[in-house]
């Protein structure tokens, strides 16, 4: 357990850095959002019916630009292989590194989304409902996306490769994201069934992504 609690402060500290990716990922979906309300015109009825989903498509952007560099500096470094070796299960180390990743790069997006709300028409109980499913959905994304940042570590074309098995699988996410977002606002749906189907795609990421992950490293590495 030390060894995993100074892997998460290492990948936290490294990503909290100019240039470690953290800052990218905010400042991206920043951008997103303050942008959407230029391309779709004045109308705020539009704007606040399409809010959750531009916060939602933000996010799940602003955490796919960030996941390349989830193994590929360590790999560069030689640190990826100390890893490998060390006594602790490599299925816990990638999931203390797919944490690390999501308080730093994941984390700070729901802080900034009641403030990016107000740009899109939001009000606070909109708002709310957006952040909270970004909560339970962003581990998602970020579990899932490790697997396809696992498959990239050896290839030359890691980046496009990563975009092309992570997109797939984050539809899912996005849709019931999106949906438990707008029952939450306008209804008919009930907020619980789609938050819920949520809540069961993260716990399902926790517990496949770090396996698919360490065996993607494990062949890559040999």
């Amino acid at each position: 357990m030390t060894a995993l609690a100074a892997l998460i402060r290492r990948d936290i500290r490294i990503a909290l850095r100019v240039g470690g990716g953290a800052l990218i990922g905010v400042l991206f979906f920043l951008t997103v959002v303050v942008l959407m309300p230029f391309a779709v015109g004045p109308d705020l009825a539009l704007l606040s019916r399409l809010g959750p989903a531009i916060l939602w498509l933000g996010a799940l952007l602003a955490s796919l630009l960030t996941l390349d560099r989830l193994f590929m500096a360590d790999h560069e470094d030689g640190s990826l292989d100390l890893i490998t070796m060390s006594r602790t299960p490599l299925e816990l180390a990638c999931a203390a590194k797919a944490l690390a990743h999501w308080l730093a790069a994941g984390l700070p997006l729901i802080v900034a989304t009641p403030v990016l709300g107000l740009l899109l028409n939001l009000d606070m109980v909109a708002t709310g409902a957006v952040a909270l499913t970004l909560l339970a959905g962003t581990p998602a994304l970020t579990f899932t996306g490790m697997i396809g940042a696992a498959l990239a570590v050896t290839l030359h074309r890691g980046g496009l490769l990563m975009a092309v098995l992570v997109l797939p699988l984050s539809i899912p996410v996005l849709i019931f994201g999106v949906a438990a977002s707008q029952a939450a606002i306008v209804g008919p749906m009930t907020f619980g069934a789609p938050f819920s189907i949520l809540c069961a795609l993260s716990l399902v990421s926790l517990v496949i992504g770090p396996f698919a992950a360490a065996a993607s490293l494990r062949h890559g590495l040999d």
